[in-house]
């Protein structure tokens, strides 16, 4: 088969790879629908997250099950599933706790020896544990197949920043990040009952997207100028809940900054570049709450599949572009120069 490999900084290729099959009598093999390219795959790509030449790479799939092993009992061949940007066995102490990302035989889709979501099918361990049905009419769905996929990372990761923020009905939440998981936080955030949402961004297109999952306010400036505006937008105080989506050491001195006395932040940016950006005094003086980290979105998906289901939700439109399988070496450049908010991939 046909999967995306890294070899360099900038250097993704298409190549013939070996066909997955069962290997384990707890796995099944997916033939993949949908995948896309998630910005955290662009630190590999940028040379910022070190990858073996020749490894695989992307962890946001669905498809159809091609096979099985003999002790997997929730999953059929020619059922629709999608999978979680990890694996995990759904019985450990973790899983049973909702939080699968912690699983200790758990695993990353791409990491060294095992296969990536950008391809054409993808051997899934401990499937019971990890993956989660769909209907089956959602397969001659365009674009509710495109919003499923959502439910794989991007979803479930802002809807992850949001409760780690304590958004609540009435409340006031500021988004710092204008990319997928920072529009799906909005999105998140309007679900859980904010009033308010304040969008930070300076890409039109992307804003534009927030207004439509329900952003109220829009801040185009960075830095002490975005501080300033969000401080006159609530009167002086800030934000109950702040949702950063970055992961620089600005986005969490801003979003330290905008929050309200008393308020938390949500944090699901993967950390690069530099520090933290943390005053630990400042957040001690102000009561400011600090919770997030990677998202254990096989938790949430059953939670969020019915709203997706029922068009309560819809984060399709964070996906702006679709390209085939030869096209994802351009869908990372895209994604790098910013010309695509989220690429879409049809292998």
């Amino acid at each position: 088969m046909r999967a995306t490999t890294i070899h360099a900084p900038f250097d993704m290729r298409v190549e013939d790879v070996p066909d997955p099959v069962v290997q384990d009598s707890t796995d099944v093999v997916v033939r993949v629908l949908r995948a896309c390219i998630c910005g955290s795959d662009l630190w590999a790509y940028r040379g910022e997250a070190a990858r073996q030449p020749g490894q695989r790479i992307g962890h946001e799939f669905l498809g159809i099950v091609e096979a099985a092993g003999a002790d997997v009992s929730g999953f059929a061949a020619g059922d629709l599933v999608v999978a979680p940007f990890v694996w995990s066995d759904g019985t450990c102490e973790y899983c049973s706790e909702g939080l699968q990302t912690s699983c200790p035989r758990g695993g990353f889709w791409g990491s060294v020896g095992s296969d990536g979501g950008q391809g054409e099918a993808v051997r899934v361990p401990f499937a019971d544990g990890t993956l989660v049905k769909l209907p089956a009419e959602a397969a001659s769905d365009d674009r509710l197949l495109t919003a499923l996929l959502a439910l794989s990372d991007v979803m479930g990761t802002g809807h992850h920043a949001a409760l780690g923020a304590g958004v609540r009905k009435g409340s006031t939440v500021a988004v710092v990040g204008d990319g997928a998981v920072g529009l799906c936080g909005v999105l998140a955030a309007k679900r859980l009952g904010a009033e308010r949402i304040i969008a930070l961004g300076r890409h039109t297109v992307r804003t534009d997207i927030a207004r439509t999952f329900g952003a109220t306010d829009v801040v185009a400036e960075r830095g002490e100028a975005a501080e300033a505006a969000v401080r006159e937008l609530t009167g002086g105080q800030g934000a109950h809940a702040v949702i950063e989506a970055v992961g620089t050491e600005q986005s969490m001195r801003t979003a330290v900054a905008i929050a309200r006395d008393g308020g938390t932040i949500g944090y699901v940016g993967v950390p690069h570049g530099s520090g933290t950006g943390l005053d630990l005094s400042v957040m001690f003086d102000r009561n400011i709450s600090l919770r997030g980290g990677v998202a254990p979105v096989r938790a949430y998906i059953p939670e969020l599949l019915p709203d997706i289901l029922d068009g309560t939700i819809d984060p399709s439109p964070v996906f702006d572009l679709t390209v085939g399988l030869d096209g994802v070496p351009g869908g990372y450049k895209a994604m790098d120069e910013r010309t695509a908010l989220k690429v879409l991939v049809k292998p």
